[in-house]
């Protein structure tokens, strides 16, 4: 059940604020088709981001949840609707042009530098002014000091996961897009990673976040968007979630 599954990750979230109206959010998705090719994938998709909040975008394989960032990121052509980023609209940009107006993208498949050290890959997108330096981002992932002059394809996957987050945000980014960033890793680092994503709240940043994971997903989110084929098909508050998590099971297939 989710309820079981959300009480294994119950205190990571431990300082979680307040589920608040987004008067003016950061993010604005309004109405979105966007397509793989001739393929239409996303129909309609609209959602927003508080400054500060963390939105967990759930849903099956093949809900649209990658597709979703990738849109955001401007991988992904958006035929219709809109997207704004700090009241600017973003959909029609390159996706370096995204990149520079703060919004960092951590992709499900990690792509490390295999040829760089990890101190490379984590600073390679660094940004003057940034307020990520190199310290600053081994102390949210400490498991990183000691590994700092290695490839990154050395690293075992929860190391991986740990540089590519610090690489995501190197940039200063107010807006870190994050897909499956639990995917594949041992439960004691799902957890690390967890805790580090909730300690982050302290900072100027917004977090959409992707996740199979519903326990984990559900432990740092402020709001909750629930996708299914391509839609939008409810939206709770992290309060919501916990008292009714059949709106969720339903389209998820827990029992």
């Amino acid at each position: 059940m989710l309820t079981a599954a959300l009480s294994k990750f119950a205190r990571i979230g431990m300082c979680r604020r307040p589920t608040l109206v987004v008067e003016k959010p950061l993010l604005k998705v309004d109405a979105i088709d966007a397509y793989y090719g001739r393929s239409q994938a996303l129909f309609g998709v609209s959602f927003d981001v508080g400054r500060r909040e963390v939105v967990a975008v759930v849903g099956r394989n093949g809900a649209g949840k990658t597709t979703t960032l990738r849109a955001i990121m401007g991988l992904n052509p958006v035929k219709s609707g809109a997207i704004s980023f700090d009241s600017t609209r973003m959909d029609g940009l390159k996706p370096h042009q995204i990149a520079r107006s703060g919004i960092s993208y951590v992709p499900e498949t990690r792509d490390p530098f295999s040829l760089l050290t990890v101190e490379e890959n984590i600073m390679l997108g660094h940004r003057r002014g940034s307020p990520y330096d190199l310290r600053r981002i081994v102390e949210w992932f400490p498991d990183l000091a000691g590994l700092l002059r290695r490839r990154g394809s050395e690293l075992s996957g929860g190391q991986q996961q740990m540089m590519v987050i610090g690489r995501g945000l190197a940039p200063g980014p107010r807006l870190l897009l994050l897909d499956e960033p639990s995917q594949g890793l041992a439960p004691v680092v799902v957890k690390r990673v967890g805790e580090t994503l909730a300690a982050l709240r302290g900072e100027d940043l917004s977090v959409v976040l992707v996740e199979q994971n519903i326990g984990f997903a559900l432990s740092l989110a402020d709001r909750v968007v629930v996708m299914e084929n391509g839609i939008v098909v409810d939206r709770l508050s992290s309060i919501e979630s916990q008292r009714h998590p059949e709106r969720i099971e339903r389209y998820l297939g827990i029992h």
